[in-house]
């Protein structure tokens, strides 16, 4: 098979999984209204499929600082960290991680994508192991890649099974990466953190937790899982990103480990690509501000994803195992799933479709994700039209 064979393989799978040429990914949004609505094909929707957790994407003092900085330092770095493109913002980032997670240093990365890519393929190489959850996201599976370390799973949020896949290590757990995520992004259940760090210590090895999807959403301050679970000081290194509740685009990775400043010089991801635009920098500087004294904006996010959650569970929807911002409908089908899609996008909503093989277990997912701008009122809309699809998918 050819090169562009095989992408014309991939397009005959999609349109398989897509009959009629339905966009349902990737579809333009002509306008934003708000961190809530927007316009697609002419009509206004209601946005029910973003990571917009904290609703800050029109925090005033976020444009604010953006614009400021865009006067002041341009549009563009257009150079790496190791060169031109380390300005004293992302530096200043960098310290109020730092100080937000009570941790030693911080590395800022140009997307939350790179900062797992870089800082998986920074600490381990050929003869160590990465051992992930099994429901890890790709950026995770592609750094355990890039780093040349043998990748063992371990099924979804099992601490029996991570126990027996350490326990076969032997001596190379010394000499392991655990893996996992505060809120995973399909389902939006939450790693047994505790159970974790207890085996990690036991076994000798070194833990990563991705908080992408539990910054601003979980712990007091919007830590994120380590907070919730008061085990900070136990996780080995943190990773995370601008782009969910923090509206922009960026990661980052704090520890308390000294050796964490050594990545800047053997990581790929970081050295080789331009770093953050000022105003991407200066926004979410501002973002950082909030969150961390957002505590009125997480109780509204928490109101908002627990009444939807318990709506869909009263009209008798198969749902994730917690609530919480991701709220994922759990369909046996391809096309239950593009029906469900199909009837919200008339009724003026906006989710996001995952299908097979992105779906776990071979399932299909209609997926929520709520923020603390929405309305009570756009929530019981939502649970209106859902209730009325039930009836005509089941």
């Amino acid at each position: 098979m050819s090169l562009l064979e095989k992408l014309d393989r991939a397009a005959a799978a999609r349109k398989a999984q897509l009959p009629g040429g339905i966009g349902a990914f990737g579809i333009p949004i002509e306008a934003i209204y708000s961190a809530t609505e927007a316009r697609i094909g002419g009509r206004k929707i209601l946005l029910l499929g973003t990571n917009n957790y904290l609703g800050l994407s029109f925090s005033t003092e976020c444009r604010e600082a953006a614009h400021a900085a865009i006067d002041a330092e341009g549009t563009g770095t257009t150079g790496s960290r190791m060169a031109n493109g380390n300005y004293s913002g992302h530096r200043a980032l960098e310290a109020e991680f730092a100080d937000f997670y009570h941790c030693r240093s911080s590395i800022v990365f140009t997307t939350g994508y790179q900062a797992n890519l870089g800082t998986i393929s920074a600490l381990l190489g050929k003869g160590d192991v990465a051992l992930i959850d099994g429901d890890s996201h790709a950026s995770i599976y592609d750094g355990c890649i890039l780093s040349g370390a043998d990748v063992i799973r371990f099924r979804h949020n099992d601490r029996d099974d991570l126990e027996k896949r350490l326990r076969r290590l032997g001596e190379r757990s010394k000499n392991t990466l655990i893996i996992v995520e505060g809120i995973y992004s399909m389902l939006g259940d939450q790693a047994p953190l505790a159970d974790i760090v207890n085996l990690k210590k036991q076994y000798g090895s070194l833990l990563l937790l991705d908080e992408a999807h539990s910054l601003g959403v979980l712990g007091e301050t919007g830590q994120g899982l380590v907070e919730k679970t008061g085990l900070n000081q136990d996780v080995d290194f943190i990773t995370g990103t601008f782009s969910k509740s923090l509206c922009g685009i960026g990661g980052y990775c704090v520890s308390n480990h000294e050796q964490l400043d050594q990545m800047r010089y053997v990581s790929h991801p970081y050295i080789f690509t331009a770093s953050p635009s000022p105003a991407t920098i200066a926004a979410t500087r501002a973002a950082l501000k909030i969150l961390s004294a957002g505590t009125e904006l997480r109780k509204r996010l928490w109101q908002n994803a627990e009444q939807l959650y318990s709506a869909l569970k009263n009209i008798g929807y198969q749902v994730g195992p917690q609530p919480g911002p991701i709220v994922a409908i759990i369909l046996d089908s391809p096309e239950q799933a593009l029906a469900m899609w199909n009837g919200l996008m008339a009724a003026n909503i906006y989710v996001n479709l995952i299908l097979p093989p992105a779906a776990p277990e071979g399932k299909s997912l209609v997926r929520c994700s709520i923020n603390a701008a929405h309305t009570p009122e756009q929530i019981n809309y939502v649970s209106q039209v859902l209730s009325e699809l039930y009836a005509k998918l089941h």
